[in-house]
């Protein structure tokens, strides 16, 4: 018998004895927090796997199989132009406009196929990051130095940080570079063009399906809004004769797919998500039955699938029960909370960082929770560093990343977002707060 791991199972033993034994139930704050922990993986659950990641894992997955090793590395790897590279990241996170959760699949898929660590990070930051309607909305509520110093900020974290971690670990990029360079050219089945508005068809999909309510009633993102179904229809209908024109996939596959669509859209023109769950069900019944590309295009999919959603929903849960949903508490009070970011000190400034790292937040609801904590003496450059490290990174995100490149680069990743985060948050706040 190995007695010194049969020791380690004794103390876990125990330590979990204890947990239960001194767990805090019927305290309210706990009560309350084991609650907001449900409430807030259900509105996950109902509001972003849906619409946000499930979409985003059927991009993940065509990544992985139509689109080669050799044109993510020519774009994005390792020995890749860098002002190509980081500008091809930057632009791409700006179009997509998603949440620190929903970039993750979209980030797995092209580190994997051969990205470069640092085009990779900065893609992985500027998804979320660099959102033109969060960016106009912090102008508009919150006033315009902070929101132009949130778009001066994101565009040139994403480089920066991009640059940083490219460098931090450049000896296993330049042996990654050279694995690279020994590899075969692939076969290109179809044209880039084909490709390029097959992703572009999913893309939109998944913009349009998120898009949000804009404040403006008579602005063009919120006329975008009220006609974000039909034109989510229009790029569905595109990507449907994509599949049957280029990939070669049965008509009546599509047509049996889109027709309970149509019949719940018009029956229940108030639920959209009935016809959005359908035609994801449809997509995801002839991709699996296929023993071709298509067939493999939902194994990649499902393959991310597996991998991030176990980590994200876990992740929720912990953030719900630490920090609570918008207007209600966790763990941690937001007393604490309040009194941490207030003012313009380094600690301050930190502290904002840190909090905005960890927290989750949807897209463009950093904005309200801001306003209230500047109404509760948030000083503007606290403001600014939590701007710039909420949207992009979160728990539930860290998780996902760290199952991707490892606790290391992980740990680098986070650390240089909190640090340039509290500095640009002191440097705004002394000369504008």
């Amino acid at each position: 018998m190995n007695w010194k791991e049969e020791w380690k199972k004794l103390v876990l033993i125990v330590a979990v004895f204890l947990v239960c034994f001194y767990l805090p139930v019927g305290i309210p704050r706990f009560d309350h927090a084991v609650l907001e922990a449900f409430y807030l993986t259900k509105w996950y659950a109902q509001e972003h796997v849906l619409l946000c990641l499930i979409p985003a894992f059927f991009i993940a997955g065509a990544i992985g199989v139509f689109v080669s090793q050799a044109a993510v590395m020519k774009y994005l790897g390792a020995k890749a132009n860098k002002i190509l590279a980081y500008g091809v990241a930057a632009v791409s996170g700006t179009i997509l406009a998603v949440c620190s959760c929903t970039v993750l699949p979209l980030f797995a898929g092209i580190y994997k196929m051969g990205a470069g660590l640092g085009p990779a990070c900065a893609f992985l930051y500027s998804g979320p990051a660099i959102n033109v309607l969060a960016i106009a909305m912090t102008a508009r509520i919150l006033g315009i130095e902070l929101g132009v110093a949130r778009a001066i900020g994101a565009i040139a974290f994403s480089v920066i940080i991009g640059v940083a971690m490219h460098l931090i670990f450049r000896k296993e990029e330049e042996a990654k570079a050279a694995a690279q360079a020994e590899m075969p050219e692939q076969e290109v089945k179809r044209p880039l063009w084909q490709n390029s508005i097959y992703f572009a068809s999913m893309v939109a999909i998944l913009v349009f399906a998120n898009w949000g309510k804009s404040d403006d009633p008579n602005g063009i993102w919120n006329l975008l809004y009220m006609w974000k179904w039909p034109i989510t229809s229009f790029f569905a209908v595109t990507l449907g004769a994509i599949l049957v024109k280029w990939f070669e996939v049965k008509l009546w596959k599509v047509l049996a797919t889109a027709i309970p669509v149509i019949i719940l859209a018009f029956a229940f023109p108030s639920m959209p998500l009935l016809a959005f769950a359908a035609g994801t069900i449809g997509l995801s019944t002839f991709t699996s039955t296929d023993k071709g590309e298509t067939g493999e295009w939902f194994s990649s999919s499902w393959t991310f699938a597996k991998q991030i959603l176990p980590l994200l929903l876990f992740g929720v849960l912990i953030a719900g029960f630490l920090l609570g949903r918008v207007g209600e508490e966790g763990m941690i009070p937001s007393e604490w909370v309040a009194a941490a970011v207030g003012g313009n000190s380094f600690m301050s400034n930190f502290c904002a960082s840190f909090f905005g790292a960890f927290m989750y937040f949807a897209t463009l609801t950093e904005v309200p929770i801001i306003q209230g904590l500047i109404g509760s003496g948030m000083g503007k450059g606290p403001a600014l560093a939590l701007l710039l490290a909420g949207p992009a990174l979160s728990l539930p995100n860290m998780l996902v990343i760290r199952s991707v490149m490892g606790t290391k680069k992980t740990v680098v990743f986070v650390l240089l977002v909190i640090i340039m985060a509290t500095g640009s948050g002191i440097i705004f706040g002394t000369f504008w707060g």
